[in-house]
Formats: C-alpha cells, sequence, structure tokens
C-alpha cells in the first residue's frame, strides 16, 4: 500500500528541547540494538507505571510504543517503475478447502510483483469471507525485501499482491515462494499455515 508522504504539522519547534530529541534518538537507537530490532510490547502495568511517574497519558504512551514496536513498516517503500513483462507461473497449493495459487509474477525494472489468489468454495462460509480476514506475508530469503501491497477480495477469492525489492531474476527456476498467515497485521501473530511454492 503507497504510503502517503509526511507533512510536517506545524513550522514551530522550541530549540530549547534540541539536546532531548537528540538523546531520543539516540535512546531508540541503543533500544533497536539492545533488542536485535524486537522490542516486543512492554507489559500494561509497565505503561500504567510509567503514565503515573512520568505524568504521561496511557494512551499516548501505548501509541508510541506500538509505532516503535512496527518500525520496519517505516523503511522506505519502492515503488515499481518501468514494466517489464510477465513471467508465467501458474502453481497452486491445495489445504484442506482452499486452493492458494500464483498464476505470475510481473517484473517492473527496480522490483517484482507477486500475486497470491485464495479460491474456495463460495457456497461454504470462511474466515476469508465478510470483513474478517487473516493477513499473509511472502518469504523469499534474506537478500530480498518483500513488501505487502495489497489485498481485495469477493465470495469465493482473495488476492493479496506484494512488492519484491531488488526484482527476481527472469529465470526464476528454483526460487521458493514461502507465504505465512498472521491473525494480525504485522507478522507478530502466526496462524501455523505455511504455503510453499518451489519453481
Amino acid at each position: 500500500m503507497k504510503r502517503l508522504p509526511f507533512e510536517q504539522p506545524t513550522d514551530h519547534y522550541d530549540e530549547k528541547v534540541f539536546s532531548i530529541d537528540e538523546q531520543l534518538c539516540a535512546l531508540l537507537k541503543q533500544r533497536k540494538e539492545i533488542s536485535n530490532n524486537d522490542p516486543g510490547f512492554p507489559p500494561r502495568k509497565n505503561i500504567s507505571n510509567w503514565a503515573k511517574r512520568f505524568g504521561l497519558y496511557e494512551d499516548m504512551l501505548n501509541t508510541v510504543f506500538g509505532t516503535l514496536k512496527n518500525d520496519e513498516e517505516f523503511r522506505p517503500r519502492v515503488e515499481p517503475k518501468k514494466f517489464k513483462r510477465h513471467i508465467p507461473i501458474l502453481k497452486s497449493v491445495e489445504k484442506g478447502e482452499y486452493i492458494y495459487t500464483v498464476t505470475f509474477i510481473r517484473q517492473y525494472q527496480n522490483a517484482s510483483m507477486v500475486h497470491l489468489n485464495i479460491d474456495w468454495d463460495s457456497t461454504k462460509e470462511s474466515p476469508y469471507d465478510g470483513h474478517q480476514h487473516n493477513f499473509f506475508e511472502l518469504f523469499l530469503g534474506e537478500q530480498y525485501d518483500c513488501r505487502w501491497n495489497t489485498g481485495s477480495g469477493s465470495t469465493g477469492q482473495f488476492v493479496y499482491s506484494f512488492i519484491v525489492s531488488p526484482p527476481l531474476p527472469d529465470d526464476i527456476s528454483g526460487l521458493d515462494l514461502v507465504f505465512r498467515e498472521y491473525s494480525g497485521p504485522f507478522g507478530d501473530k502466526p496462524t501455523g499455515l505455511e504455503i510453499s511454492m518451489h519453481l
């Protein structure tokens, strides 16, 4: 999903807090390093205690730590540019009542796009029906950054698209596409479902 550019909410900045803001940035870096960039989320009692101790609002602290927990979401995103070609795939994996299919990979000069189709018998209820659905992440190995881009669906089908950078090679033979399902949008609640496709 394309992120809107950030616009500074005001031109006002009190220079007296500059050194404090600089220390905050240094502490954020230290926090990432100590936690190996996986800090989790502070227990509710810690949030409550800190709010009382420092005269802050609990909801503000929840927002701050929630943002820090998902800081990878703020990494600059690659937007696909200069379409090159489609690479036909047509690989499917059937699990339970669902069939998971990748029909093609769309190649761009600076990235690739992978679409995962999920189909089921529309006469039966499914977790993908209606407003509630799970999320998928794509894994291709350490050398690729895979980002969820969009998701949409209708009765009997759901489609997820992912942006991959750098672009995949035109010869994708031997590549493994691994899709993992999560019940939350930031990959922190795995359902245990994994769909693997060897190309």
